[in-house]
């Protein structure tokens, strides 16, 4: 499951790390803003690097590219894009199949950078009081890369919509489109008396997202529907062992209400109990 994260990356560090051009509502990678975030909620403007062709169809030019997108998926065919404040994540072992995902997965993959995620741990017999936790890399410089898809929905018309994620013109019309994204997630991995932190996730939640193996980023990106079926298997495959070299912190309760936005909130805290 993943329900918050952080994400606090300059877009400068973001281009470095995958060579992607920065959308124009960005900027350029040396004066692009890109507001800190330190409780991502879903419905919440993200950043997301993917991959498309520019030109005539598949025989145009593939190009890297820095979006934001709001986290949450709205299917091209929804009547209202609010469902997409249940659709943030979706699961690995269905996404293929669901009809809000197939499409997406098939054809419209990206990566999703973070810092890290917050989880949040229920102690039986503590009156339902849970503990936050904070799963990140143990290099604060190092970004998460989660699998993610995204999808592009019409604006109608008269609808009063908010957001960075809105791109005008883009079919080279009149209509505005919201780009939308979600993190794929998958089962969270047995004990291992090896890798104690694996241990420590299958103790704290009974899902977890997917993240990428900096190795596998560009073959998740890369558009193609032939291969979508082996990529999934793939990213399912690897989540468990780049996960095994993260750090889960105790931190405050504070991080539970979305209106506390600040980097205190990932400094690590006595656990409540």
């Amino acid at each position: 499951m993943c329900g918050r994260y952080v994400i606090a990356r300059a877009v400068g560090d973001l281009v470095a790390a995958t060579g992607a051009v920065p959308d124009e509502s960005l900027g350029d990678a040396d004066h692009g803003r890109l507001r800190a975030n330190f409780n991502t909620a879903p419905t919440t403007d993200v950043p997301i690097v993917l991959e498309r062709f520019v030109g005539e169809g598949d025989d145009g030019e593939l190009v890297r590219e820095l979006h934001v997108a709001r986290w949450g998926l709205v299917p091209g065919w929804a009547k209202d894009p609010a469902v997409g404040a249940k659709m943030f994540n979706a699961r690995s072992e269905t996404v293929l199949e669901k009809p809000s995902f197939r499409k997406a997965v098939r054809a419209r993959r990206c990566a999703v950078p973070a810092n890290g995620y917050y989880e949040w741990k229920k102690e039986p017999g503590k009156g339902g009081r849970k503990q936050p936790y904070y799963i990140h890399p143990a290099d604060p410089e190092e970004t998460i890369w989660f699998a993610g898809i995204y999808e592009w929905w019409r604006v109608p018309e008269g609808t009063d919509l908010r957001s960075e994620a809105l791109q005008p013109g883009r079919d080279g019309g009149g209509s505005t489109w919201l780009l939308s994204c979600s993190i794929l997630t998958t089962d969270s991995p047995e004990p291992s008396a090896e890798h104690p932190v694996l241990t420590a996730l299958h103790e704290l939640h009974d899902r977890m997202p997917i993240t990428l193996a900096p190795e596998h980023v560009g073959d998740w990106l890369r558009p193609g529907e032939e291969d979508a079926p082996q990529l999934v298997d793939m990213v399912r495959a690897e989540a468990h062992r780049t996960a095994a070299r993260w750090v889960l912190d105790p931190v405050d309760p504070a991080v539970g209400n979305v209106r506390n936005n600040s980097p205190e909130l990932v400094e690590p805290q006595p656990a409540l109990f």
